[in-house]
């Protein structure tokens, strides 16, 4: 985003500001206009309709007694100023019969029957004594004998009214436009200055600083809530760059030695002389050697495999079953190893899963229990469920793990000390702790029950 003390006017938060106050506005115009029309149009409306009917009443008087009707109608009107009108009645001639001016102040129709609208101006009196100039709205109407009759109305009062009205309305118009473009104004400021700490972190972040965040007032708005999202992001982000560094030194590390040895038994080979034995010796060492690196790479694509798949791959699959398979599987090995072995496998456990990856990490759980238990130990396994949950526990009387490390431990290439002169990656628990939250549950690593020392992992589902 461009800086600047008036960069916001380039922004999109400015320019829907502008389109509110603008639609603010026409909203304004609008409900004034009508207003307007509600008051003025309807006093003009009414002072209309007040003439028309007082035109009509004096057409009816001439129509039923002519001349000698309409006169005494018109000078009792007069006289007692009805509705404050106005009258002049005149002869074709121009000769006034009846009437408050000295003569007409409007030139009439040239045809009898026609009615004009008309407007005018007269001189009145006001209770004080002053002369003051009163408007006046009429209708003039020439009779069928060539006379003239005029019917007017003061305007005055209404005439006040709609100019208090136009006044408020002018006054208002702009203060209402004012305030909208104030608000405008200060509404697009707090969104730019936002969405500038948002692309300020993203700087940042790209530059190479993944411990930036972007501010949280505590507003509780959208800015807020995507301020949130894209800290957690971040978090998530950070954590997994840090991963990836610790995997890579894990990485070299764990791959220097293997290959060094390699290396340095060849190249000693070389240098003597070679006979079968030797060589058969050679190459033996150096698979195993191979065979380690293999392990750790194929470590590394099925930890990658589990965070890959998703849950619309898993399927219904009978867990009671699968882990009677791997206590058949590693009886055995226990045996060979000096262990005791038991499995407590409740029947018929199901649960939606994928079948191969929880074999893997169920095999990862056993084998380590079997790796780090001394000759003469025991392993358990219990399948069992607890609120809908299935959970798979393998125990050992082996060396256990420290509290404080049981959480690191479960990262990738994390290996104790006590465990470095033992073969393997550095990625079995890793892996399971994949697994279990690919199945929407946890490991949980905790003392074994079988004895004094030893180690209880809980494999949920």
């Amino acid at each position: 985003m461009t800086s600047g003390p008036f960069a916001f006017l380039r922004t999109t938060s400015f320019r829907l500001a502008l389109i509110y106050a603008l639609l603010f506005a026409v909203f304004s115009a609008g409900l004034m206009g009508y207003l307007f029309q509600a008051t003025v149009g309807s006093l003009r409306t009414e002072a209309k309709s007040q003439l028309e009917a007082e035109l009509r009443a004096l057409a009816v008087a001439y129509n039923t007694g002519g001349k000698e009707r309409l006169e005494p109608a018109q000078r009792e009107r007069a006289l007692v100023r009805v509705r404050n009108f106005t009258y002049q009645f005149e002869t074709g001639a121009g000769r006034k019969i009846v009437g408050d001016m000295a003569e007409m102040p409007v030139t009439p129709p040239a045809d009898p029957g026609d009615v004009d609208a008309v407007t005018f101006e007269i001189e009145g009196r006001r209770p004080t004594g002053e002369v003051s100039i009163i408007p006046i709205e009429g209708r003039i109407v020439r009779l069928s004998n060539q006379s003239v009759l005029l019917v007017g109305i003061e305007m005055s009062d209404r005439l006040a009214v709609v100019g208090k009205i136009n006044q408020a309305i002018i006054i208002a118009a702009p203060i209402g436009m004012i305030l909208a473009l104030i608000g405008g104004f200060f509404t697009s400021r707090y969104a730019a200055r936002r969405a500038e700490a948002l692309s300020e972190t993203s700087v940042a972040v790209m530059a190479g600083d993944l411990s930036q965040r972007v501010p949280v007032i505590g507003s509780n708005d959208e800015f807020d809530r995507l301020a949130s999202t894209v800290n957690a992001m971040l978090t998530k982000i950070e954590t997994l760059m840090s991963a990836t560094r610790h995997a890579g030194d894990a990485i070299a590390h764990d791959l220097r030695s293997p290959l060094s040895r390699l290396r340095n038994r060849l190249e000693e080979s070389l240098r003597g002389p070679m006979d079968e034995m030797t060589a058969r010796d050679t190459l033996g060492e150096t698979v195993e050697e191979v065979d380690q690196v293999l392990a750790t790479f194929n470590a590394i694509l099925n930890l990658s495999r589990v965070r890959s798949t998703g849950e619309e791959h898993l399927q219904k699959l009978n867990v009671s079953e699968l882990c009677a398979d791997v206590a058949d599987l590693f009886e055995p090995a226990c045996e060979e190893a000096g262990l005791s072995f038991e499995a407590h496998i409740k029947p018929d456990l199901y649960a939606k899963a994928d079948q191969a990856l929880l074999a893997q990490a169920l095999s990862n759980l056993v084998d380590n229990a079997i790796k780090y238990t001394p000759r003469g130990g025991a392993i358990a396994l219990n399948v069992e469920t607890a609120d809908k949950d299935i959970t798979i526990t393998v125990s050992d009387t082996g060396p256990g793990i420290p509290e404080s490390d049981r959480e690191r431990v479960k990262g990738r290439f994390v290996r104790l000390d006590d465990a470095r002169t033992q073969a393997g990656s550095g990625l079995g628990l890793a892996l399971v702790e994949a697994v279990a939250n690919l199945h929407g549950g946890q490991l949980e690593l905790d003392e074994s029950a079988l004895g004094a020392s030893g180690l209880k992992a809980s494999l949920s589902l």
